[in-house]
């Protein structure tokens, strides 16, 4: 029996060139961000027990990784060190040192693969004995805000005279934005973006990731948690409010991080800025689809892709993923 309809979808849904022609998202490689971790010494890896398949590398390894990257088609990549704990302290102070292996890794990258867009994190966690992303106020009772920020200008600061192309602060303190603008400038690095993590929520997400750069000390040894600066999950005009601060201050794209979990965010924003917008596909949205994929439970290489669909349909310009170079792979 037929029924008297005007307009059938499905029409344009009933073949597979059909559908790809009326496809209105696509993740392309030039969209995605590849996160790195880098380790001291020669020719080692050292696999990431909570994110299978991705591994910390030394600066040899990782310069050899670069260049593939660049290969394939990924245009840039997030750098995050996990250095000796016996170089942190609660201060970060190597943060600050001008031969740290960040920054020996950004050499020495730039040297081999100088097309590459390189973007450097800036905060304190990799550095504190603490795992805070800032310094503590004399009474030990909260991050410090304003000398925080401090030290994040002169961080931002040193690694563009290292050779980073976009300055990344995931740190939340008020006001770094404009702290690091002005310190760029006065330096005389008028052209180092800066990759602003306006929206970055608490999350439980983070967890694998910390284990990754070995700032996982706050579960034991800090007397607060990472909600005084990071957003709320609940909170949604907080965020935007967020990114319009950062917008004003200077910053050159803006940041959701997680990215899946925060897709309305992603949106709000993608709506009410003309600005690039990327978005951070966190470990733990990395590792949960990686870990049922594991169990049987779902289809690695559909999950990954319909993940990744969803945040770019969201409004992502540029899409940071541990899921990047297994997607340009897929696509040559």
């Amino acid at each position: 029996m037929k029924i008297d309809l005007q307009r059938r979808p499905r029409r344009l849904r009933q073949s597979p060139g059909v559908r790809d022609l009326v496809q209105e998202t696509f993740v392309l490689k030039t969209d995605l961000i590849q996160p790195l971790f880098v380790i001291e010494g020669k020719s080692k890896r050292q696999p990431i027990e909570s994110m299978p398949g991705i591994d910390a590398l030394s600066i040899d390894l990782l310069v050899d990784e670069c260049e593939l990257l660049g290969n394939i088609g990924i245009r840039g990549v997030a750098l995050f060190p996990r250095i000796d704990n016996r170089l942190k302290d609660e201060r970060g102070t190597e943060a600050l040192n001008p031969d740290s292996l960040i920054l020996k890794a950004i050499r020495a990258i730039k040297k081999r693969v100088p097309s590459l867009i390189l973007i450097a994190d800036i905060a304190l966690d990799p550095y504190t004995t603490h795992g805070h992303d800032g310094i503590f106020n004399k009474r030990q009772t909260d991050v410090d805000n304003d000398a925080t920020v401090k030290i994040l200008a002169q961080m931002a600061t040193l690694h563009a005279k290292g050779g980073v192309d976009w300055v990344a602060p995931s740190d939340m303190m008020d006001g770094r934005v404009r702290a690091i603008r002005h310190s760029l400038d006065k330096e005389g690095h008028v052209d180092t973006c800066i990759l602003a993590y306006s929206a970055k929520f608490a999350s439980a997400y983070y967890s694998p990731f910390r284990e990754a750069i070995g700032s996982n000390f706050h579960k034991k040894n800090s007397p607060l948690c990472k909600r005084t600066y990071q957003l709320n999950p609940g909170n949604r005009r907080e965020a935007l409010q967020e990114a319009v601060l950062d917008e004003l201050e200077g910053a050159d794209m803006l940041m959701v991080k997680p990215a899946g979990l925060y897709l309305d965010i992603l949106r709000e924003i993608r709506n009410n800025t003309h600005l690039p917008v990327a978005a951070y596909q966190v470990s733990g949205e990395y590792s949960q689809i990686y870990a049922a994929s594991q169990n049987g439970w779902l289809d690695l290489t559909r999950c990954r892709d319909e993940s990744l669909l969803a945040i770019k349909r969201a409004g992502a310009d540029i899409i940071l993923s541990y899921f990047a170079k297994q997607v340009a792979l897929s696509l040559s």
